[in-house]
Protein backbone atom coordinates (compact mmCIF):
# COMPACT_ATOMS: atom_id res chain seq x y z
CA UNK A 1 0.00 0.00 0.00
CA UNK A 2 3.26 2.57 0.65
CA UNK A 3 4.17 1.51 -2.44
CA UNK A 4 1.15 2.32 -4.71
CA UNK A 5 0.90 5.80 -2.53
CA UNK A 6 4.19 6.90 -3.65
CA UNK A 7 3.49 5.90 -6.86
CA UNK A 8 0.46 7.91 -7.14
CA UNK A 9 2.00 11.14 -5.60
CA UNK A 10 4.82 10.85 -8.20
CA UNK A 11 1.59 10.67 -10.96
CA UNK A 12 0.35 13.19 -10.02
CA UNK A 13 3.91 15.36 -9.63
CA UNK A 14 4.14 14.57 -13.09
CA UNK A 15 0.75 15.14 -14.58
CA UNK A 16 -0.05 18.47 -12.35
CA UNK A 17 3.53 19.90 -11.48
CA UNK A 18 2.15 20.43 -7.69
CA UNK A 19 2.12 17.33 -4.79
CA UNK A 20 0.27 17.36 -1.84
CA UNK A 21 0.39 14.15 0.15
CA UNK A 22 1.46 12.78 3.37
CA UNK A 23 2.44 9.62 5.04
CA UNK A 24 -0.03 7.72 7.00
CA UNK A 25 1.18 8.82 10.34
CA UNK A 26 -0.69 12.01 9.19
CA UNK A 27 -3.38 10.36 7.81
CA UNK A 28 -3.82 8.78 11.31
CA UNK A 29 -3.65 12.24 12.83
CA UNK A 30 -6.19 13.84 11.23
CA UNK A 31 -8.70 11.15 11.36
CA UNK A 32 -8.10 11.68 15.10
CA UNK A 33 -7.89 15.57 15.36
CA UNK A 34 -9.69 17.62 12.91
CA UNK A 35 -6.59 19.82 11.96
CA UNK A 36 -6.26 22.63 9.22
CA UNK A 37 -3.64 20.47 7.52
CA UNK A 38 -5.54 17.40 7.57
CA UNK A 39 -8.55 19.44 6.12
CA UNK A 40 -6.26 20.53 3.65
CA UNK A 41 -5.11 16.64 2.86
CA UNK A 42 -8.78 15.80 2.22
CA UNK A 43 -9.17 18.32 0.14
CA UNK A 44 -6.67 17.36 -2.16
CA UNK A 45 -7.52 13.80 -2.43
CA UNK A 46 -11.42 13.76 -2.49
CA UNK A 47 -13.71 15.30 -5.41
CA UNK A 48 -15.49 18.23 -5.32
CA UNK A 49 -18.13 17.86 -3.00
CA UNK A 50 -15.98 16.17 -0.92
CA UNK A 51 -13.80 18.74 -1.20
CA UNK A 52 -16.72 20.96 0.09
CA UNK A 53 -17.68 19.64 2.77
CA UNK A 54 -13.74 19.93 4.33
CA UNK A 55 -14.21 23.77 3.62
CA UNK A 56 -17.14 24.00 5.49
CA UNK A 57 -15.85 21.85 8.50
CA UNK A 58 -12.20 23.75 8.24
CA UNK A 59 -14.46 26.98 8.58
CA UNK A 60 -16.49 25.60 11.71
CA UNK A 61 -13.47 23.83 13.56
CA UNK A 62 -11.76 27.55 13.43
CA UNK A 63 -14.42 29.24 15.16
CA UNK A 64 -15.27 27.11 17.51
CA UNK A 65 -11.62 26.23 18.85
CA UNK A 66 -9.59 29.26 20.81
CA UNK A 67 -7.24 30.88 18.21
CA UNK A 68 -4.82 31.91 21.23
CA UNK A 69 -3.59 28.16 22.04
CA UNK A 70 -0.54 27.29 19.81
CA UNK A 71 -1.27 23.35 20.84
CA UNK A 72 -4.89 23.35 19.42
CA UNK A 73 -5.75 22.43 15.51
CA UNK A 74 -7.93 24.09 13.49
CA UNK A 75 -7.30 27.67 14.18
CA UNK A 76 -7.69 30.55 11.60
CA UNK A 77 -4.19 31.52 12.26
CA UNK A 78 -3.05 27.72 11.94
CA UNK A 79 -4.68 27.70 8.29
CA UNK A 80 -2.98 31.27 7.18
CA UNK A 81 0.12 29.64 8.09
CA UNK A 82 -0.52 26.53 6.17
CA UNK A 83 -1.58 27.99 3.09
CA UNK A 84 1.69 29.58 2.59
CA UNK A 85 3.17 26.36 2.05
CA UNK A 86 0.11 24.96 0.78
CA UNK A 87 0.24 23.65 -3.41
CA UNK A 88 -2.60 25.65 -5.17
CA UNK A 89 -5.38 23.19 -5.18
CA UNK A 90 -6.11 24.11 -2.15
CA UNK A 91 -6.53 27.50 -2.74
CA UNK A 92 -10.57 27.01 -2.14
CA UNK A 93 -10.41 26.45 1.46
CA UNK A 94 -7.75 29.29 1.77
CA UNK A 95 -10.54 31.86 0.13
CA UNK A 96 -13.17 30.21 2.97
CA UNK A 97 -11.10 31.16 5.40
CA UNK A 98 -10.17 34.12 4.23
CA UNK A 99 -13.36 35.65 3.62
CA UNK A 100 -14.46 34.63 7.00
CA UNK A 101 -11.93 36.23 9.52
CA UNK A 102 -10.72 39.45 7.78
CA UNK A 103 -14.11 41.48 8.30
CA UNK A 104 -15.15 44.61 6.16
CA UNK A 105 -14.91 48.02 7.96
CA UNK A 106 -17.65 48.91 10.10
CA UNK A 107 -19.78 51.59 9.35
CA UNK A 108 -20.35 52.85 12.94
CA UNK A 109 -16.52 53.08 12.91
CA UNK A 110 -17.51 56.17 10.67
CA UNK A 111 -17.89 59.98 13.41
CA UNK A 112 -21.52 60.62 13.45
CA UNK A 113 -22.39 64.09 11.95
CA UNK A 114 -22.78 66.51 14.63
CA UNK A 115 -26.72 68.07 15.41
CA UNK A 116 -26.61 71.41 14.30
CA UNK A 117 -29.97 72.13 15.09
CA UNK A 118 -31.56 73.38 12.13
CA UNK A 119 -34.86 72.57 10.71
CA UNK A 120 -37.32 73.47 8.14
CA UNK A 121 -40.91 74.79 9.19
CA UNK A 122 -39.28 75.19 13.07
CA UNK A 123 -42.95 76.98 14.28
CA UNK A 124 -44.92 73.60 13.93
CA UNK A 125 -43.60 70.39 15.43
CA UNK A 126 -46.30 68.56 16.39
CA UNK A 127 -47.28 68.54 19.47
CA UNK A 128 -46.78 65.68 21.57
CA UNK A 129 -45.92 64.75 25.56
CA UNK A 130 -43.30 66.18 26.87
CA UNK A 131 -40.03 63.35 27.84
CA UNK A 132 -38.70 63.62 30.79
CA UNK A 133 -34.24 63.59 31.07
CA UNK A 134 -31.89 63.21 34.30
CA UNK A 135 -32.07 66.95 34.97
CA UNK A 136 -34.83 68.78 32.71
CA UNK A 137 -36.93 67.38 29.68
CA UNK A 138 -37.21 67.73 25.80
CA UNK A 139 -40.23 68.36 23.94
CA UNK A 140 -42.38 71.47 22.60
CA UNK A 141 -40.77 74.94 23.42
CA UNK A 142 -43.78 77.48 22.95
CA UNK A 143 -44.65 80.78 24.09
CA UNK A 144 -46.77 83.30 25.79
CA UNK A 145 -47.02 87.19 25.69
CA UNK A 146 -46.22 89.66 23.74
CA UNK A 147 -42.81 89.01 22.06
CA UNK A 148 -42.76 92.78 20.77
CA UNK A 149 -43.80 94.55 24.03
CA UNK A 150 -41.17 92.48 26.10
CA UNK A 151 -43.46 92.17 28.80
CA UNK A 152 -42.27 91.49 32.55
CA UNK A 153 -43.80 88.60 34.46
CA UNK A 154 -46.73 89.07 36.41
CA UNK A 155 -45.70 86.39 39.38
CA UNK A 156 -48.28 83.66 37.74
CA UNK A 157 -48.96 80.81 39.28
CA UNK A 158 -46.23 81.13 41.55
CA UNK A 159 -48.06 83.95 43.19
CA UNK A 160 -44.81 86.43 42.68
CA UNK A 161 -47.11 89.36 41.61
CA UNK A 162 -45.93 92.11 39.56
CA UNK A 163 -42.16 91.58 38.64
CA UNK A 164 -39.68 93.28 36.84
CA UNK A 165 -38.27 89.79 35.77
CA UNK A 166 -38.39 89.87 31.55
CA UNK A 167 -36.76 86.45 31.03
CA UNK A 168 -39.12 83.76 32.51
CA UNK A 169 -41.18 80.82 31.59
CA UNK A 170 -44.07 77.88 32.57
CA UNK A 171 -43.15 74.48 32.94
CA UNK A 172 -45.12 71.27 32.34
CA UNK A 173 -47.32 69.95 34.91
CA UNK A 174 -47.88 66.52 33.10
CA UNK A 175 -45.64 63.94 31.29
CA UNK A 176 -48.91 62.23 30.23
CA UNK A 177 -52.52 64.21 30.57
CA UNK A 178 -53.10 64.63 34.35
CA UNK A 179 -50.40 62.41 35.68
CA UNK A 180 -49.00 65.65 37.61
CA UNK A 181 -45.50 63.76 37.28
CA UNK A 182 -43.88 67.02 35.64
CA UNK A 183 -41.39 69.25 37.26
CA UNK A 184 -44.24 71.64 38.58
CA UNK A 185 -44.60 69.34 41.47
CA UNK A 186 -47.45 71.69 43.45
CA UNK A 187 -45.03 74.81 42.48
CA UNK A 188 -42.01 72.99 43.83
CA UNK A 189 -40.37 74.63 40.80
CA UNK A 190 -41.05 78.32 41.23
CA UNK A 191 -37.98 80.70 41.45
CA UNK A 192 -35.75 77.92 39.58
CA UNK A 193 -34.22 78.95 36.38
CA UNK A 194 -34.23 76.22 33.16
CA UNK A 195 -31.32 76.97 30.23
CA UNK A 196 -33.43 76.31 26.85
CA UNK A 197 -32.60 74.88 23.65
CA UNK A 198 -34.93 75.19 20.61
CA UNK A 199 -34.13 74.42 17.24
CA UNK A 200 -34.64 77.08 14.58
CA UNK A 201 -33.74 77.30 10.86
CA UNK A 202 -30.61 78.94 11.84
CA UNK A 203 -29.77 75.90 14.27
CA UNK A 204 -29.27 75.85 18.16
CA UNK A 205 -30.74 78.81 20.16
CA UNK A 206 -30.57 78.92 23.74
CA UNK A 207 -32.10 80.97 26.77
CA UNK A 208 -31.84 81.18 30.39
CA UNK A 209 -35.24 81.76 32.28
CA UNK A 210 -36.71 81.80 35.75
CA UNK A 211 -39.97 79.27 36.18
CA UNK A 212 -42.82 81.76 37.67
CA UNK A 213 -45.94 79.63 36.03
CA UNK A 214 -47.20 76.28 35.27
CA UNK A 215 -48.30 75.49 31.44
CA UNK A 216 -51.97 75.49 30.80
CA UNK A 217 -51.21 73.25 27.39
CA UNK A 218 -51.33 69.58 27.96
CA UNK A 219 -48.55 69.37 25.61
CA UNK A 220 -46.36 71.63 26.65
CA UNK A 221 -42.93 71.73 27.78
CA UNK A 222 -41.55 74.83 28.40
CA UNK A 223 -44.06 77.59 28.16
CA UNK A 224 -41.81 81.12 27.46
CA UNK A 225 -42.36 84.64 28.12
CA UNK A 226 -42.52 87.26 25.51
CA UNK A 227 -38.19 88.27 25.86
CA UNK A 228 -36.66 84.93 25.83
CA UNK A 229 -39.26 83.70 23.18
CA UNK A 230 -38.32 86.53 20.69
CA UNK A 231 -34.99 85.54 21.36
CA UNK A 232 -34.96 82.37 19.94
CA UNK A 233 -38.35 82.52 17.61
CA UNK A 234 -37.62 86.07 16.14
CA UNK A 235 -41.31 87.53 14.62
CA UNK A 236 -42.05 83.81 13.53
CA UNK A 237 -44.01 82.80 16.91
CA UNK A 238 -45.30 78.54 17.30
CA UNK A 239 -44.49 75.66 19.19
CA UNK A 240 -40.91 74.48 18.25
CA UNK A 241 -39.17 71.29 19.13
CA UNK A 242 -36.21 71.87 22.55
CA UNK A 243 -35.03 70.97 25.11
CA UNK A 244 -34.32 72.18 28.79
CA UNK A 245 -31.99 71.67 31.59
CA UNK A 246 -32.61 73.00 35.28
CA UNK A 247 -29.57 75.50 36.26
CA UNK A 248 -28.66 77.57 39.01
CA UNK A 249 -30.18 81.69 38.48
CA UNK A 250 -27.13 83.58 40.19
CA UNK A 251 -24.99 85.36 37.81
CA UNK A 252 -28.19 84.87 34.84
CA UNK A 253 -29.00 88.47 33.59
CA UNK A 254 -32.86 89.03 33.05
CA UNK A 255 -34.24 86.67 35.82
CA UNK A 256 -34.04 89.01 38.82
CA UNK A 257 -36.79 91.37 39.61
CA UNK A 258 -35.32 92.66 42.71
CA UNK A 259 -33.19 91.07 46.21
CA UNK A 260 -33.86 87.95 47.80
CA UNK A 261 -36.87 87.95 50.17
CA UNK A 262 -39.34 86.89 52.77
CA UNK A 263 -42.67 87.98 51.43
CA UNK A 264 -45.91 87.36 53.89
CA UNK A 265 -48.94 86.83 52.34
CA UNK A 266 -51.73 89.03 52.67
CA UNK A 267 -54.19 87.70 55.61
CA UNK A 268 -51.60 86.72 58.07
CA UNK A 269 -52.11 86.93 61.82
CA UNK A 270 -50.58 85.70 64.69
CA UNK A 271 -52.78 82.76 64.16
CA UNK A 272 -52.17 82.35 60.76
CA UNK A 273 -49.42 82.75 57.81
CA UNK A 274 -47.70 81.43 55.00
CA UNK A 275 -44.34 82.71 53.59
CA UNK A 276 -42.60 82.71 49.76
CA UNK A 277 -39.30 83.38 48.86
CA UNK A 278 -38.98 85.73 45.92
CA UNK A 279 -35.81 85.88 43.74
CA UNK A 280 -34.20 83.27 45.20
CA UNK A 281 -30.87 81.80 43.91
CA UNK A 282 -32.84 78.39 42.44
CA UNK A 283 -35.83 76.36 43.31
CA UNK A 284 -36.41 76.42 47.27
CA UNK A 285 -35.57 73.16 48.69
CA UNK A 286 -36.49 73.25 52.50
CA UNK A 287 -37.20 76.37 54.70
CA UNK A 288 -35.76 76.16 58.55
CA UNK A 289 -36.42 77.91 61.79
CA UNK A 290 -34.31 78.02 64.69
CA UNK A 291 -34.54 79.70 67.75
CA UNK A 292 -32.25 82.48 68.91
CA UNK A 293 -33.07 83.13 72.42
CA UNK A 294 -34.77 79.70 72.26
CA UNK A 295 -33.68 75.96 71.28
CA UNK A 296 -37.16 75.34 69.41
CA UNK A 297 -36.79 74.33 65.81
CA UNK A 298 -38.97 73.71 63.15
CA UNK A 299 -39.06 72.71 59.28
CA UNK A 300 -42.11 74.41 57.59
CA UNK A 301 -44.57 72.22 55.13
CA UNK A 302 -45.36 73.46 51.60
CA UNK A 303 -48.82 74.65 51.68
CA UNK A 304 -50.79 71.94 49.48
CA UNK A 305 -53.36 74.40 47.00
CA UNK A 306 -51.68 77.41 47.84
CA UNK A 307 -49.01 76.86 45.38
CA UNK A 308 -45.29 78.04 46.32
CA UNK A 309 -45.88 78.76 50.10
CA UNK A 310 -44.78 77.25 53.16
CA UNK A 311 -46.36 77.04 56.59
CA UNK A 312 -45.55 79.10 59.74
CA UNK A 313 -46.41 77.57 62.92
CA UNK A 314 -48.22 79.73 65.07
CA UNK A 315 -45.79 79.16 68.03
CA UNK A 316 -43.93 81.59 66.17
CA UNK A 317 -45.91 84.27 64.72
CA UNK A 318 -47.18 85.03 68.68
CA UNK A 319 -43.52 86.10 69.99
CA UNK A 320 -40.76 88.14 69.22
CA UNK A 321 -38.47 86.24 70.01
CA UNK A 322 -35.37 85.95 67.70
CA UNK A 323 -35.27 83.04 64.68
CA UNK A 324 -32.58 82.16 61.79
CA UNK A 325 -34.96 81.78 59.10
CA UNK A 326 -32.36 79.15 56.86
CA UNK A 327 -33.60 78.72 52.95
CA UNK A 328 -32.20 75.85 51.64
CA UNK A 329 -31.83 75.80 47.68
CA UNK A 330 -31.56 72.92 45.08
CA UNK A 331 -28.41 73.95 44.32
CA UNK A 332 -25.80 76.77 45.90
CA UNK A 333 -25.41 78.33 49.04
CA UNK A 334 -27.85 78.57 51.57
CA UNK A 335 -29.42 81.81 52.64
CA UNK A 336 -30.25 83.18 56.22
CA UNK A 337 -32.50 85.55 57.82
CA UNK A 338 -32.52 86.80 61.32
CA UNK A 339 -35.89 87.80 62.59
CA UNK A 340 -38.46 88.12 65.22
CA UNK A 341 -41.06 85.47 64.93
CA UNK A 342 -43.81 88.59 64.92
CA UNK A 343 -42.14 90.08 61.46
CA UNK A 344 -43.49 86.99 59.54
CA UNK A 345 -46.86 87.29 60.76
CA UNK A 346 -47.30 90.60 59.15
CA UNK A 347 -49.63 90.90 55.99
CA UNK A 348 -47.52 91.44 52.98
CA UNK A 349 -44.32 92.24 54.54
CA UNK A 350 -41.48 92.02 52.41
CA UNK A 351 -38.33 91.10 54.14
CA UNK A 352 -35.30 91.90 52.53
CA UNK A 353 -32.81 89.08 53.12
CA UNK A 354 -29.90 91.85 52.93
CA UNK A 355 -31.46 94.07 55.75
CA UNK A 356 -32.29 90.86 58.25
CA UNK A 357 -28.68 89.24 58.17
CA UNK A 358 -27.23 90.59 61.38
Amino acid sequence: MRNLALVFCFSALVGAGIVACGDDSSSANAADTPSSESSLLSSSSADNSAGAKSSSSEKTSSESKPSSSSTEPGSSEDVAKSSESAPESSSSVVLEVSSSSVAPASSDSAPASSDDGKCTNCDSFTAADPELTENGGKGSVTTYGSITAKETSLGGACNYGQTNIQYYAAIHVNVSPGDEKGPWNGGAACGGCVHVKARTPDGWKEVTVRITDRCPDANCGVDLGGAPASDIMGIQVGRYSGEWEFVSCEGVEGVWGDSTSIWVKEGASEFWSIIQVRNPKDMVKSISIYGVDTRDAHELEMVVGTENFWTVPKAVLQTDNRYRVVVKYRTGTDDEWKIKGSELAEPEANLYLYEHRD
